[in-house]
């Protein structure tokens, strides 16, 4: 027995060696998760934190582009997957990520998942501000659906097929995919075939009910908000976002893209993004002590192209009739 533990120790040992020798000479390879030296998820590093919520049909993936370039340039950040199973219960599963994280943060939500940041974001007080990207931006008491079809244009749901799928106190709900066949014209036009391809098979469904919950308030009204608009989307008509972004006072940035906008025009969502990063911590309290809600960015430093530098903006608080928009150029 004696022989038999001695020999397991040797071969633990050699093993340790050889694991230290590898992460020695290679630690990329056998290193967890941010071993390239960006920062992680609630680490101090003078930016927030950015998480980002995928929507409806997608997965965490479709922000890819967008986390390249933000831990390229020095941000923690966190893409968790959404359950897409209910609006409340989506909600809270995003909030309760949100309180693993120390420090500010900045709230990202693609398509569906602008419904979800705003009900996170209700009750999580270390949000510094909003970001939605071709994405809800509801009022109490308005669901997803109700606000797809505020203004034509949506050929979503002739695109859909549906899928029972059993509910877990009993009875069953549905599912919604989008027919691949039809999904990259109707959700990626302006993503490259293979890739569309790709992200037609692993596209993760909604279900059915998460489109008819009503949101449970408007966080965007204390909280500053950006929102990209896509101009060319099949599934959230343009007029409809451009009134979104409109009733919540949002800096606004519209491109000319599909529904998957941090797909097909990463830059432009990564550079909204870090706008929103810029902006000057502000408490829910000192905003309703000015009684002011809106946010406008008024000053960018010109010349500040690569998305590595330092975009210098100065920020303040007024009242205004509609959404104020960003350079194309930006």
């Amino acid at each position: 027995m004696s022989a038999d533990i001695s020999s397991i120790s040797a071969g633990l040992a050699r093993g340790m060696g050889l694991l230290a020798a590898l992460t020695a000479t290679c630690g990329a390879t056998v290193s967890p998760a941010f071993a390239d030296g960006a920062p992680q998820p609630g680490e101090t590093t003078g930016k927030p934190t950015v998480v980002l919520m995928h929507g409806a049909f997608a997965d965490a993936s479709a922000w890819t582009g967008v986390v390249e370039r933000l831990r390229a340039a020095g941000y923690p950040v966190m893409a968790p997957a959404n359950p897409l199973r209910g609006l409340q219960y989506d909600g809270a599963y995003t909030a309760s990520v949100l309180r693993s994280i120390k420090g500010p943060v900045v709230l990202v939500g693609h398509s569906y998942g602008g419904s979800v940041i705003n009900e996170a974001a209700l009750s999580s007080p270390h949000v510094k501000a909003l970001v939605f990207a071709a994405g809800f931006l509801p009022a109490k008491g308005e669901s997803a659906s109700e606000l797809a079809a505020k203004y034509p244009g949506s050929t979503l749901g002739q695109t859909l097929t549906q899928v029972p799928f059993p509910l877990p106190g009993g009875g069953a709900g549905t599912d919604l995919y989008i027919k691949q066949e039809l999904f990259h014209k109707q959700f990626a036009a302006d993503v490259p075939s293979a890739q569309a391809t790709v992200m037609a098979v692993t596209q993760r469904p909604v279900a059915a009910q998460a489109l008819e919950d009503k949101a449970s308030g408007e966080a965007w009204r204390n909280i500053p908000s950006f929102d990209l608009i896509a101009s060319n989307d099949k599934n959230i008509p343009a007029a409809a976002q451009r009134w979104m972004a409109k009733r919540a006072n949002a800096v606004s940035f519209e491109v000319p893209s599909s529904h998957a906008a941090p797909v097909s025009h990463p830059e432009a969502m990564t550079r909204l993004i870090e706008h929103a990063a810029h902006l000057p911590s502000v408490t829910a309290p000192s905003l309703a002590a000015t009684g002011g809600r809106t946010w406008l960015l008024v000053g960018l430093t010109a010349g500040a192209t690569s998305l590595g530098a330092g975009l210098v903006t100065a920020v303040r608080r007024r009242r205004i009739a509609g959404p104020s928009h960003l350079p194309a150029g930006l």
